[in-house]
C-alpha cells in the first residue's frame, strides 16, 4: 500500500509520492521520468530575450527526448522505425540541427504508434 502525504499550497491540495512510485506511474503513462539528461534551454540576453531559433531547436530536442524515452525507444530504434538516420536524430536531440517538418512528422508518427501499442498492452488487449 502506498502511504500518501497530502499538503496544501495556496489553497490547492497536492499529494506527495515516493520517487520510485512516481517513476512507476510515469513509465505506466508512457512519460519519461527524469529531465536531468536533457539539453539546457538557451539563456536570455541582457534584455530578457531568448534567441528564437536556438530556443525552438532546444525545445523540440527536449520534447523529442522525453517522448522517445517515454515509449522506451533508443535513438537507433526510433531512427530505424522512422526511416531517418540515427545521426540526424542525434543532431535534432542535441539542438544542432533544424529538423524539417517531414522528418518531425515521420518521427512523431512512430512515437504515437508506440504510445498506442503501450496503451493497448496495458489494457490487456
Amino acid at each position: 500500500m502506498i502511504g500518501l502525504q497530502r499538503i496544501e499550497v495556496e489553497g490547492k491540495r497536492f499529494v506527495l509520492l515516493e520517487e520510485p512510485e512516481y517513476e512507476r506511474l510515469c513509465r505506466g503513462a508512457g512519460e519519461a521520468v527524469v529531465d536531468d539528461d536533457l539539453p539546457p534551454l538557451p539563456k536570455p540576453d541582457k534584455n530578457g530575450r531568448f534567441p528564437a531559433l536556438q530556443y525552438a531547436r532546444m525545445s523540440l530536442a527536449r520534447d523529442l527526448i522525453r517522448d522517445r524515452k517515454g515509449v522506451g525507444l533508443s535513438q537507433q530504434k526510433l531512427a530505424d522505425l522512422a526511416d531517418v538516420r540515427q545521426e540526424t536524430l542525434s543532431r535534432i536531440e542535441t539542438g544542432k540541427h533544424t529538423a524539417s517538418e517531414k522528418t518531425v512528422d515521420k518521427i512523431m508518427r512512430v512515437i504515437e504508434s508506440e504510445r498506442r501499442k503501450k496503451r493497448r498492452k496495458s489494457k490487456g488487449r
